[in-house]
């Protein structure tokens, strides 16, 4: 199916890197028809090529969640659930490089296609070190984008499902679904909770810093108080725990921080007293 394209958003999309005045499109996909629809976050700070590529995967029958920033990519690809980023190397906030990077950290299975500019091996070299699966130049065809996407898609149905079900002490938790299970009771959790979670599990060999948790979970570095991170740990407790008070699924390590069970000694509630940046409802927007 062509879908033609006004003459001045032909240009407008020619100048942002879609080489192609119109695209050729797969029929919609439909939950119905196809038990697995990919989610796809694009990560690019130019608002014509953003809006084309959004588009273009919507009209293939993709979901598609788009960000226009570095920082916002780091967030969204962390929490968002998707099943492949489309990442522009050139990002304000945050480059490129970096965002793969941390997302390479945190979601180390997450496929990342990065965008490049013509003729730039340094930069296609670049990152596919720092964890880019494959790369397309701009300005690019959308034939060549569609199937690039399509091999991803079918990479990700033909792998099993895997689930991310942990448990702990009589608790069952489906990061998935945001959801801690305890004797038939489901408690919803936040998105920064399910980060804490997974990080603290997938490094459950040794303890974790709270600048670690900052930079890997909040997407920051630098001053935010590590308090931030005691109140949103207690909280959490209060959710999963048999007796909060005496932890043994997030427990506290003298001196370093948080790890996953083997309890040392808890944050008492004395301590986490005074101001904080807030963190209720994930002030980010991750609670969704």
């Amino acid at each position: 199916m062509c879908l033609p394209v006004a003459p001045a958003r032909d240009r407008e999309l020619r100048r942002a890197g879609i080489a192609r005045s119109y695209a050729v499109l797969t029929p919609q996909k439909t939950a119905t028809r196809y038990r697995f629809v990919m989610r796809i976050l694009v990560v690019e700070d130019e608002p014509v090529l953003r809006e084309g590529l959004v588009d273009l995967l919507s009209g293939a029958g993709y979901e598609v969640e788009a960000v226009s920033d570095g920082h916002a990519g780091v967030t969204r690809g962390r929490e968002g659930g998707h099943d492949l980023v489309i990442l522009d190397l050139m990002l304000p906030k945050l480059d490129g490089i970096e965002v793969c990077q941390r997302l390479r950290m945190a979601r180390p299975a997450l496929p990342i296609l990065m965008l490049t500019a013509r003729g730039a091996e340094a930069d296609k070299v670049r990152g596919l070190k720092a964890g880019a699966d494959d790369y397309v130049t701009k300005p690019f065809g959308v034939r060549e984008l569609l199937a690039r996407v399509e091999a991803f898609e079918r990479r990700a149905r033909s792998m099993p499902s895997a689930p991310e079900v942990l448990t702990a002490d009589g608790a069952q938790f489906d990061l998935g679904r945001h959801v801690v299970e305890r004797n038939g009771d489901e408690t919803p959790l936040t998105a920064r909770e399910v980060g804490i979670l997974r990080w603290l599990h997938r490094h459950r060999s040794r303890g974790v810093e709270r600048s670690e948790l900052l930079e890997h979970v909040w997407g920051t570095i630098g001053s935010l108080q590590t308090r931030t991170v005691d109140m949103t740990i207690a909280k959490l407790r209060q959710k999963i725990e048999r007796d909060p008070a005496s932890p043994t699924i997030v427990t506290t390590v003298t001196g370093v921080g948080y790890r996953w069970g083997w309890a040392d000694d808890t944050v008492s509630d004395d301590t986490l007293s005074g101001d904080t940046v807030s963190d209720d409802a994930d002030s980010t927007g991750a609670s969704d």
